[in-house]
């Protein structure tokens, strides 16, 4: 672990700090005069004007392909390993404000080879299961059937895997092992699949057969991947992909990213039902003092506080609100548990919605899923 954390696709542990991180991965942080551009084709999505995407390749770029009438294309997946977190949701609700703004076309991937791969518990049908449960999840978000097209690699692979097999003869194995930390125990499946998840940064051009730009909105986490996809890209004929990168959303815990895999008490699952909701809100850590009084007489910590950090990223769209919310932690106005009462009433309300149009997807998933 360098610097006290470790981010990778497959590891994120111990304290981020992510301006070292935009340091470390050789990316770009998002700026006002970037934040601008988007301004003049819409309002700005809270995630973008508050930081949580703050990173990116190439995404001044994307714009500019835009303005001049060329347009975009957009590709973001899903390791279907388990069910979906609120976490999981962070880049494709961003995914869908670019849809929806700039009226661009999703490829949505989702993953249940690479998922098998990496483990052990998991069979292949298992994957399988996990990703037509996931695609649920997705739909349920809205985005436009017109527009989005999801797939499982293993149902999609007579068509991505001439393009893989060129990828893969430009990748070496020693680049896979500096990227990711691979070593003799990977088996070789895990070690081709930087292939695989290659290929639909290039889906819209081969179905188009010209270049057409490509904008990965992903966690910043993810971004190896397309570090090894963006060296070899032209090698292929295709463009770079550009990316926007999310900051990982934390668990209510207080640290580490929100996960399947750790503690579920600190996990907030798109199926989760109204009592277990607020079971785990109102046992978050919070940035609170040890008493009411020494709350009130200095206040508590937003920045370390899990229920802060909700509001920040997710579910408090408005600015003045938040700054307000802000401001009455940190004087000592607003105790812990009203805070948490408040988050628990925006999370049941967007988790009940959700629910809803989960089940109504159930009836529209052929109208997204693409096979060979």
């Amino acid at each position: 672990m360098k610097d006290g954390f470790e981010v990778t696709p497959y590891k994120v542990s111990g304290d981020i700090d992510y301006d070292e991180l935009v340091d470390r991965f050789g990316t770009k942080k998002i700026d006002g005069a970037l934040i601008e551009r988007f301004a003049r084709h819409g309002p700005v999505h809270a995630m973008l004007r508050r930081g949580v995407f703050y990173s990116h390749r190439d995404l001044d770029w994307i714009l500019d392909e835009h303005e001049k009438g060329n347009g975009f294309t957009l590709y973001t997946g899903r390791g279907p390993s388990g069910p979906i977190h609120i976490g999981h949701t962070m880049p494709w609700m961003f995914a869908k404000y670019l849809q929806d703004t700039f009226k661009a076309k999703m490829w949505f991937q989702l993953t249940d080879d690479e998922k098998f791969m990496f483990y052990d518990h998991l069979t292949l049908e298992d994957t399988k299961k996990w990703g037509y449960e996931n695609a649920l999840d997705i739909i349920a978000l809205g985005f436009d059937p017109k527009l989005t097209n999801i797939f499982l690699d293993t149902e999609y692979i007579k068509t991505m895997y001439p393009t893989a097999v060129r990828a893969a003869k430009k990748i070496n194995f020693s680049t896979i092992r500096a990227v990711f930390g691979f070593d003799n125990s990977n088996n070789i499946g895990s070690i081709f699949f930087t292939s695989i998840q290659t290929v639909p940064c290039f889906l819209e051009s081969m179905l188009q057969d010209r270049n057409v730009p490509c904008l990965i909105p992903c966690g910043i986490d993810q971004d190896p991947h397309f570090r090894v996809t963006r060296d070899i890209a032209e090698g292929l004929g295709f463009y770079k992909p550009a990316l926007v990168h999310a900051k990982l959303m934390p668990s209510l815990a207080g640290s580490e990213k929100m996960s399947t895999s750790t503690n579920l008490n600190d996990t907030i699952f798109m199926t989760d039902d109204e009592d277990t909701a607020r079971k785990k809100v109102m046992n978050a850590f919070t940035g609170g003092r040890v008493s009411v009084e020494e709350q009130r007489r200095m206040g508590g910590e937003p920045d370390i506080c899990s229920i802060y950090q909700y509001n920040l990223y997710h579910f408090e769209p408005d600015d003045s609100k938040l700054a307000q919310l802000r401001s009455d932690c940190k004087s000592g106005s607003i105790m812990c548990g009203e805070c948490k009462g408040q988050l628990f009433e925006k999370i049941w309300t967007f988790l009940r919605k959700h629910q809803d149009e989960r089940e109504k997807a159930k009836d529209r998933i052929e109208d997204f899923f693409i096979r060979d």
